[in-house]
């Protein structure tokens, strides 16, 4: 946390800013973590100033030893005069506008160039900074700070991502499972007397993250056929699953904090020509992105490589045929962390956020589309990239379209 201190105190110089604000709706904040790890605390603040001491705002005595195990300097609710507060019944942005005035003061910040983070709520923010900068305060945009020094992960950080990704890489094989054990019936495929559906397959899914203490916020994809043709659409729960089509099963759970996100395609039983053809090109393009995935490396010239690779096929991207909604449709990754997408980033236009690190950790994740065929394959890895310039899968499960490779 020390390092990511100091590095952000530079970040600061080069702006001409005097401190980072992040007003911060929890400590579940993606742009306060980094600061002060693995707390349960409500709405706070933090001021990290340019040179000093950084300093916790908190709102509640009921959270104080909380806010202790931070390590951070504290402003206090009695420091805060909570009890004015609460007598008067404070509007929230008159509330949000009190504590960043007495926390900056308590930083030794005066007015002038600061920079601001946090996922708070918007009006409530903009208010806010509008009242401050009556005062002097003149508001840089700090998300891009924050994010930046996110990109490289800690050993504590990738630990947590791991663990994320084991449960997921669990949750897949055990749809493995279910889909190895069903029968054709009627042109469908049936499981333990009735037909196999999304739901079931879902249910299956939340089960095992579960027993991981994982969760979905953000729900997850399992799309057959045409569904799956169309990159996030979800899937259908009643549908029923048949036989030679192709299952999009996308996961992206977390366990209260850090994401994992990984993609496999499955088809029970002979998969069509076409279908077969289109897994090869992917996983022909997933081998290529492994191999360029190297520290100095640009997201960019992987995507380009990736492209070349679909072309290769006979297939449009996002190069070859713009805005494309077939064959290739996106990009090829993103970082993973305490945001479900983050940096590194793999667009054409980027400058440090968009070039490999050792440290981070990302997603390759090459696919083909044609709903109009009836299909859809990803092939999704979640990688970290270490500082030995090692490159390690943190989800190493197979990429064959039988669900009984996984058996």
């Amino acid at each position: 946390m020390a390092g990511r201190f100091a590095a952000l105190s530079a970040r600061l110089d080069e702006l001409g800013c005097e401190a980072l604000l992040v007003l911060a709706k929890s400590s579940q904040d993606p742009d306060l973590v980094p600061f002060v790890g693995s707390v349960h605390l409500g709405e706070c603040q933090l001021v990290a100033p340019r040179e000093g001491a950084a300093r916790l705002a908190f709102l509640t005595p009921m959270e104080r030893d909380e806010a202790a195990r931070t390590g951070l300097a504290l402003v206090t609710p009695e420091d805060l005069d909570h009890t004015r507060w609460q007598s008067q019944a404070m509007e929230p942005a008159d509330l949000t506008t009190w504590v960043a005035a007495r926390t900056l003061a308590a930083s030794g910040v005066r007015p002038g160039r600061v920079a601001l983070a946090g996922f708070g709520p918007a009006g409530v923010i903009q208010a806010a900074c509008s009242r401050l900068a009556k005062d002097g305060w003149v508001w840089v945009p700090g998300n891009a700070v924050v994010q930046a020094l996110r990109k490289t992960k800690t050993p504590e950080e990738v630990a947590a991502i791991r663990a994320a990704a084991l449960g997921t890489c669990e949750a897949f094989r055990a749809v493995a499972r279910l889909l190895a054990a069903a029968v054709v019936v009627d042109g469908s495929l049936w499981l333990e007397g009735e037909p196999l559906r999304v739901a079931r397959l879902r249910a299956e899914i939340s089960r095992v993250l579960g027993s991981y203490g994982l969760e979905q916020p953000k729900g997850n994809v399992v799309a057959p056929g045409d569904e799956g043709g169309v990159p996030h659409s979800t899937g259908t729960d009643t549908r029923v699953l048949k036989p030679g089509e192709s299952l999009v099963v996308d996961l992206f759970p977390r366990d209260g904090l850090f994401w994992a996100d990984c993609t496999r395609t499955f088809c029970v039983g002979e998969p069509p020509e076409a279908l077969a053809r289109a897994w090869a090109a992917v996983r022909a393009a997933l081998g290529r992105s492994h191999e360029l995935s190297v520290q100095g490396a640009r997201g960019w010239d992987i995507q380009e490589a990736v492209c070349a690779v679909f072309t290769d096929h006979g297939e449009p991207t996002p190069i070859s045929a713009p805005g494309t909604t077939v064959g290739y449709v996106h990009n090829l990754g993103h970082g993973v962390g305490l945001e479900i997408h983050e940096q590194p980033i793999f667009k054409k236009v980027s400058g440090a956020e968009g070039v490999l690190r050792g440290g981070d950790v990302f997603t390759l994740e090459p696919g083909l589309y044609h709903p109009e065929q009836g299909y859809g394959v990803r092939l999704e890895d979640l990688l970290w990239l270490r500082e030995d310039g090692g490159l390690e899968n943190l989800t190493p499960l197979p990429y064959e379209l039988d669900p009984r490779s996984y058996l």
